[in-house]
């Protein structure tokens, strides 16, 4: 049976919308933004790898230099956060031996227990090419976009999923190949302006009987 939750979090994605324009005298408050980055950090990934990184920017003159490789959307510098989602650029043994031993750490195993799920994760890395491995982080990281989405809905946060960026313009700007990640996708956060006519729109979606096929 639904709970009240359940229904909240449906209702929730009923109100979000890809915001258009942001009231940017509004800031998220530092203790609801923890929660989304707990989503973040929550979010599931292949193997658990997590191939990421998150790069929230609140700094509005990097907003500002970033409007111009994002396609001059004016979400990147009126919203109150934000968030590149990231792929790691290395991912190789080295990744998965930290993370075996992070597993062993968290759940107080022996490392020799996991050396099955090592060398099948190491098998994998081995065995794909760096674009194959490039295409799998980026896929990791809309993953973890759809949580930042779901759960800001609950907390009334409006967002804006922008896939239209310059992925090489996003990354010399901040520094992004030093931090060891390459830009893959963003999302604006913050609050809708009064004035957002998109906010009023009804919501399109294809019906169930066309998007659902029960085998």
């Amino acid at each position: 049976m639904p709970t009240e939750t359940s229904t909240a979090v449906i209702d929730a994605l009923r109100w979000r919308y890809a915001t258009k324009s942001f009231d940017a005298t509004k800031k998220i408050p530092a203790s609801q933004f923890e929660r989304l980055e707990d989503a973040l950090q929550l979010s599931p990934s292949s193997f658990g790898l997590q191939p990421y990184k998150f790069v929230i920017v609140t700094n509005q003159k990097l907003k500002d230099e970033l409007l111009a490789a994002c396609w001059n959307q004016a979400q990147v510098v009126n919203c109150s956060h934000f968030v590149i989602l990231a792929r790691d650029l290395e991912i190789n043994e080295k990744s998965v031996e930290t993370y075996v031993d992070l597993i062993s750490e968290t759940r107080n195993v022996p490392a020799e227990s996991l050396k099955a799920y090592k060398d099948m994760m190491i098998g994998y890395v081995k065995n794909s090419t760096p674009e194959k491995l490039a295409d799998w982080a980026s896929k990791q990281a809309y993953i973890a976009l759809g949580n930042l989405m779901t759960v800001a809905a609950t907390f009334k946060i409006d967002n804006c999923p922008m896939e239209g960026i310059v992925q090489p313009e996003v990354d010399r700007i901040l520094n992004l190949k030093e931090k060891g990640c390459s830009a893959v996708v963003a999302c604006a956060l913050g609050y809708r302006a009064e004035d957002d006519k998109h906010a009023q729109l009804k919501k399109v979606r294809f019906s169930k009987e066309k998007l659902f096929i029960h085998i």
